[in-house]
């Protein structure tokens, strides 16, 4: 669990993050969404560290990150899995060895544990035992994020964050893609963070939801209760399209 205690975060004196509180669950997908420019991407890197707040607590079971020496952070970091928007899979590493790239960096594994882990999380995200000894630019977009969760997932995280990962994703796959971090946040238990713009996946998949404006936290629940939130910007932002207004308009019918 992280739990995030009134937190400010400014640059050059314009205020980006304005006091935001909020509970981020185990086993739960959090999604932090909000029109360009609304804070979610600072969120996201002041909730890692990759910013230093003004201001605030970010708790990492109980462990505040701004409290914390560089050597706590570095051990923090072991427990933090990260989906890059890209994939961010190396070119010159075939598909197992990106696996096994953080396990031969951070773990403390016999090699044969760690290919033992490696393809076992490649198995879980459905990757074809075939796909083991071939490079990223050999296989699909959506297999390259198959892989980059398994490199994610590959060191057992607690935590887990994702920046836009149904980025350049088909509708189709992007589906795939939503269901599988889903299953796996709930599977492992993993208190997972996705920072996203994509409608689909925040009704697919969004079991806890904020939703900021300007800095400020608008709104927060989940995607069930967002079809009857009284947010006129959460309204506008995510039922813009004919379709979603469609959608919400039967809902409230039924």
């Amino acid at each position: 669990m992280i739990k995030i205690d009134n937190i400010v975060k400014s640059f050059d004196g314009t205020v980006v993050l304005d006091h935001i509180s909020t509970t981020l669950a185990d086993g739960k997908v959090n999604m932090i969404i909000g029109q360009s420019g609304s804070g979610k991407t600072v969120m996201m890197k002041s909730i890692i560290g990759l910013h230093r707040i003004d201001s605030g607590r970010i708790e990492y079971d109980g462990r505040n990150l701004p409290d914390m020496t560089d050597k706590e952070v570095r051990l923090l970091r072991r427990e933090v899995g990260m989906l890059f928007q890209g994939a961010a899979l190396f070119d010159s590493l075939n598909v197992l060895d990106n696996v096994l790239y953080p396990l031969e960096m951070f773990s403390e594994m016999s090699r044969e544990q760690m290919v033992e882990r490696a393809r076992f999380c490649l198995q879980r995200v459905n990757m074809p035992e075939r796909a083991f000894s071939l490079m990223p630019s050999e296989i699909s977009g959506g297999m390259q994020k198959r892989v980059a969760i398994a490199r994610a997932i590959s060191m057992n995280p607690k935590y887990l964050f994702c920046d836009e990962p149904n980025s350049g994703l088909d509708p189709k796959t992007s589906l795939v893609i939503d269901q599988l971090i889903h299953e796996i946040t709930e599977e492992f238990g993993i208190c997972t963070i996705v920072n996203s713009h994509d409608m689909n996946s925040i009704m697919e998949i969004g079991d806890h939801i904020i939703f900021l404006r300007n800095g400020k936290m608008d709104w927060e629940g989940s995607r069930h209760e967002i079809f009857d939130a009284d947010s006129e910007s959460l309204n506008d932002f995510v039922f813009a399209s004919e379709l979603y207004k469609r959608v919400k308009a039967a809902h409230k019918s039924i």
